[in-house]
């Protein structure tokens, strides 16, 4: 599954605000409970340990796990059932000062589920195993191709990583001086499936094999691709795995960035094309009528203070403080927030632009 940009915020935040935290002795607790495990088995454990902290000899390092114990024992009884895909939760004295107390719980229920049973005593809070989770392991293969190149290409998550190219020596149409015809189509196709035979093998050093790889999708100007799925003797595994053909009027990189975009039916559970979609609907309105949408962050939050915006678009490169405070102010009014990343084209210009901009309910007098 690839996390949407609010999921990943979310689990960045919380990551990030839990990782300032270092304890002098092994009192920080963490808890991951997996998904469809009994929490009930979880509080008895964490009962069970609260009593074996008895034995720590340190006065101040007993107190400190023992009520870190309590407070998480106490939170995981507002839970009747572990959450859909589990349960992270983390509890500890925090106080910078020794000596004080300033115990603290948190929990996540993380967008993918937990795996995992993990009870953890430490200096630390246990969190790799939530940083793993922004990590995206599904990926996509591009392949665009015309007889004079071919260029493959990687979607992971919302950014395309181009892997490698190659180029074809397959002649023009046109005939060299004293070659017979006949002799010039049989050069000219024995060119192109030396050519497509290459490209198979670049997809199968490429793709063979790659984890998370959820299907490739194909693309290029004219009849080159279908040539290529019938002469290139691609592995049948991987011709398998194509998903989908689409028609390109580019090659090159260009090709694969237009490729991304005409195969968004095909991504339409990936958080791309949702991105996408929202800022291609953005422009859209902004072109033929731009008095029902604004940009540039002191004009959008006027407009989102009068209640007047629709789907408020905040990217990704705006600081975690000014992130949460839009999207309270969004809550207030019942404006849907959309959290853009900056790894596709469209985010970029979103950054550009100020990092903020709104699709209107209305159009604003004035405006």
């Amino acid at each position: 599954m690839t996390l949407t940009a609010a999921q990943r915020f979310k689990i960045k935040k919380f990551v990030n605000e839990l990782s300032r935290y270092r304890a002098r002795h092994t009192e920080l607790v963490s808890v991951y409970i997996p998904a469809g495990y009994d929490i009930n088995k979880i509080t008895n454990h964490l009962i069970q340990e609260k009593g074996t902290a008895e034995n720590i000899k340190s006065p101040q390092t007993r107190k400190n796990v023992k009520d870190a114990l309590e407070r998480m024992i106490q939170h995981l009884k507002l839970y009747k059932q572990t959450p859909p895909n589990g349960l992270a939760v983390f509890s500890g004295n925090v106080a910078e000062k020794e000596g004080s107390s300033d115990v603290r719980v948190w929990s996540i229920e993380p967008p993918v589920p937990l795996k995992m049973r993990l009870y953890r005593c430490d200096k630390t809070f246990v969190l790799d195993i939530l940083a793993e989770m922004l990590e995206t392991n599904e990926v996509y293969g591009l392949v665009v191709l015309d007889r004079r190149e071919a260029n493959l290409a990687l979607l992971k998550g919302k950014s395309i990583v181009h892997l490698a190219k190659t180029s074809s020596n397959v002649p023009g149409k046109t005939r060299a001086g004293g070659q017979s015809a006949q002799r010039f189509a049989r050069l000219r196709e024995g060119a192109a499936k030396e050519y497509y035979r290459r490209v198979a093998e670049l997809m199968k050093s490429q793709f063979f094999g790659l984890e998370g790889l959820k299907g490739i999708i194909l693309g290029g100007p004219g009849p080159t691709k279908l040539e290529f799925l019938e002469q290139g003797q691609l592995l049948t595994d991987l011709k398998n795995k194509i998903i989908a053909i689409k028609d390109l009027s580019y090659t090159g990189e260009f090709g694969v960035e237009e490729l991304v975009d005409k195969s968004q039916d095909v991504l339409a559970n990936e958080a791309i094309a949702e991105e996408k979609a929202v800022m291609q609907e953005f422009f859209s309105i902004l072109s033929k009528n731009p008095n029902l949408v604004c940009y540039g962050y002191d004009d959008t939050l006027d407009k989102l203070k009068m209640g007047a915006v629709d789907k408020l678009l905040v990217s990704e490169s705006l600081d975690d403080k000014t992130i949460e405070e839009l999207e309270k102010m969004a809550k207030e009014v019942s404006t849907e927030v959309k959290l853009i990343s900056t790894e596709t084209r469209e985010g970029v210009q979103l950054k550009e632009m100020g990092g903020v901009a709104g699709i209107l309910r209305y159009q604003v007098e004035g405006s």
